[in-house]
Formats: structure tokens, C-alpha cells, sequence
């Protein structure tokens, strides 16, 4: 029988999610080329690299063995939990925010890794608890603090599309944890209640004006509502089949704001059209499908728990950057997974990545190691 000319370990990798998420980066690095007025830097050379970086990052991650993942689960929030109190000590301030770390070689944003932290240490915490300890006060209280800790944290800097990440991701364990239905119900009818008193009283001016220009954004659409207007428009014009490559004028023309961060979807859509915004759905579906799928085989109650909030993870960047350009959702400042030019982002998502593909890898082999 002849040898495979491919390595082994070349061959194990999960090719079916590395290639569709290298097609979507190198379709990102193309609109930010484009934004940036058909230059590689500073934008679209520097996306490329980090994905590079980071996608070995995660391959580095898929051979951890579940142990590991277990043992560090506490060390890694309580890590990150410190990085947050660090933010409101020395944190650097940009835009009214106080949210980054300065280390020197890079810009670190600390709440970004508590997405993924949040995850491990809940599927960490439930794993631990009985299933007769799971469906009372004690199942809920202790989560319900290590999720409300991080968040007040956030929330201050103040970042409430980060806030509500973290939140999502770690409901989404909770729930899977088998609490029990009724209380999620009663907490959502508690949130009715909590959110007109949290709008007027826990959300500072410019939040509120998101909020309330969301359901009217042409109410002031030079002032409050100016970014949503302009991504709407950019979105629209793009057509069926966009302008073409390099003719977005929304974007060159700077009518558009964060046209390579929060708002890069709405740059590709106007020069790519509803076919690129087709494409970049297209990827994202397999992605979520190969985590979704990843977590159904899953060998185990934390793995399982791991795989689907890492998954969640990824939903809730992709869902709530694409509601927020079309004006379906208030502006947050969150950007679009693997699209979006930024560090803390792509380090963000590749960590939910490589974690699936440990979780893959160790479904396949009981060790947890290659």
C-alpha cells in the first residue's frame, strides 16, 4: 500500500472549518484593501497576518488534553477577572472608553477574553455539581456570580455590547446545564420589568440615544442616528451584485464610520452585494454547524458544555454585528468575526476555534491527545 504524501499530522487537521474560514479572512482582507483606498496597510495586510498567527495559536490549542482544559479553567477567569480590575487602574482611554491594556507589543482588551472564560469556567463548575444540585439555588447563585462579576466590570469601562457577550455565552452554558426552564421565564419577565429602570437610570446619555435611535434612526440622521443611516444606505446601493471591487463610495468617501471594524459588513455589501453578504452567511453557517455538531458528539458533560457555548460565542459576534449595519439591533461596538480588523477579536474567536478543535480531537481519541 503506498504512503500518503500528506503528514499525518497535516492530514488530521479540520480542514473542513480551516479552509471556509481562510476563504472568509482573505475575503475581509479584500474589503479592507478596498477601505483602505487599495493599500495593504494599514488594515488588510495586518488582518491577514494575525489570522495567520492566531490560526497556529489554535492548532497549538487542539492538542491540550481535556485535563488541562479543567485543571486551568478557574486560573484563566480568575487571570482575565484581574486584567479587568488592571483596565480600571491603568487601562489606556479611547472614544470615551477606558477598555484596553497597554503592554507594550499590543493593545490587549481584556473583556474579550472573558468571553471565552466564561464558558470554561461554567462548563467547569457544572461538570463539578450533581444532577440533583444543578436544578436548585445552589446550580444558579454561584454561576449567576461568576457571570454578573465580569460583566459589572465591563459595563463600567462602559462596554455594554461586551457586557451582553459575555452574558449570552454564559447563559447559554447555564441553560444547557439543565437548570430548569421556569426560571430562565421568570427571568426574562424580571428583565421587562428591570430594563425600563436600567434604561433610565444604569445606561449613560450616548447609550440611551442608541437605543432610542434604533427604532428612529432618520429622527436625527446627522446626529445619534448617523451611523446606522449611512450603513443602511452603503447596504442598499450594494444591490444585487455590489458597485464593484474598489467603487464603494460610502466608504471611501468617509460618509461611512468604522468602515473597517464595527461596520465592515456594510463596505462589503455595497461593493459585493446581497451574493457576498450570501457568502459571508454561507461561512459562518458552516462554522456553526461544524461547532454545533462537535458539541453533539462531544465524549462528555464538560466538553459538551464547552463546545456549545464556544459556539454560542461565535453566534452572538456574527448575529448582533450583522443586526446592528442593518438596523436591526442598537449600535453595541461589536465587531464581525474574522471580517473585522482587529487583534482582540480574531484572538477572541480563534480561541473558541481551537478549543472545538480540541474537543473534536478528543472525541476521536479518548486521551485528549494527538
Amino acid at each position: 500500500m503506498s504512503r500518503s504524501i500528506v503528514p499525518a499530522t497535516v492530514a488530521r487537521q479540520p480542514w473542513q472549518v480551516i479552509l471556509p474560514l481562510t476563504a472568509l479572512v482573505l475575503f475581509g482582507s479584500t474589503v479592507l484593501y478596498s477601505a483602505a483606498g487599495g493599500h495593504l496597510q494599514p488594515w488588510a495586510l495586518t488582518h491577514s497576518l494575525r489570522f495567520i498567527f492566531f490560526l497556529g495559536m489554535a492548532v497549538a490549542m487542539s492538542r491540550f488534553r481535556r485535563e488541562w482544559f479543567k485543571q486551568f479553567a478557574y486560573p484563566i477567569y480568575l487571570a482575565v477577572l484581574v486584567l479587568l480590575v488592571l483596565v480600571e487602574m491603568l487601562g489606556a482611554i479611547g472614544g470615551g472608553s477606558q477598555r484596553w491594556l497597554n503592554l507594550g507589543f499590543m493593545t490587549l482588551q481584556p473583556s474579550e477574553l472573558m468571553k471565552p472564560a466564561i464558558v470554561l469556567v461554567l462548563a467547569r463548575f457544572y461538570d463539578n455539581l450533581p444532577a440533583s444540585v444543578t436544578t436548585n439555588w445552589r446550580g444558579l447563585v454561584p454561576a449567576a456570580g461568576l457571570i454578573g462579576v465580569p460583566a459589572a466590570f465591563v459595563i463600567i469601562q462602559p462596554d455594554l455590547g461586551t457586557a451582553l457577550a459575555i452574558c449570552f455565552g454564559g447563559f447559554i452554558v447555564i441553560f444547557l446545564a439543565g437548570l430548569p426552564l421556569r426560571w430562565f421565564v421568570a427571568g426574562g419577565g424580571a428583565l421587562m420589568i428591570v430594563a425600563p429602570l436600567a434604561y433610565f437610570f444604569g445606561l449613560h446619555d450616548y447609550q440611551r440615544k442608541r437605543v432610542t435611535i434604533f427604532m428612529d434612526p432618520e429622527s436625527d440622521p446627522l446626529g445619534s442616528g448617523y451611523h446606522i443611516t449611512q450603513s443602511k444606505i452603503a447596504i442598499g446601493s450594494g444591490g444585487i451584485f455590489g458597485k464593484g471591487f474598489g467603487n464603494g463610495s460610502q466608504s471611501h468617501l468617509e460618509y461611512l464610520p468604522e468602515s473597517h471594524t464595527d461596520f465592515v459588513f456594510a463596505t462589503m455589501a455595497e461593493e459585493w452585494g446581497f451574493l457576498g453578504g450570501l457568502f459571508v452567511l454561507a461561512i459562518f453557517a458552516i462554522v456553526l454547524r461544524w461547532g454545533i455538531n462537535i458539541a453533539r458528539k462531544a465524549p462528555d458533560r464538560f466538553s459538551q458544555l464547552l463546545a456549545a457555548g464556544m459556539c454560542a460565542t461565535i453566534f452572538f459576534y456574527a448575529m448582533i454585528n450583522m443586526m446592528m449595519v442593518m438596523g436591526l439591533a442598537p449600535v453595541v461596538g461589536i465587531p464581525l468575526p474574522f471580517m473585522s480588523h482587529g487583534g482582540s477579536s480574531m484572538m477572541t474567536n480563534m480561541i473558541c476555534v481551537g478549543t472545538l478543535m480540541a474537543i473534536d480531537r478528543w472525541s476521536s481519541r479518548p486521551s485528549g491527545l494527538a
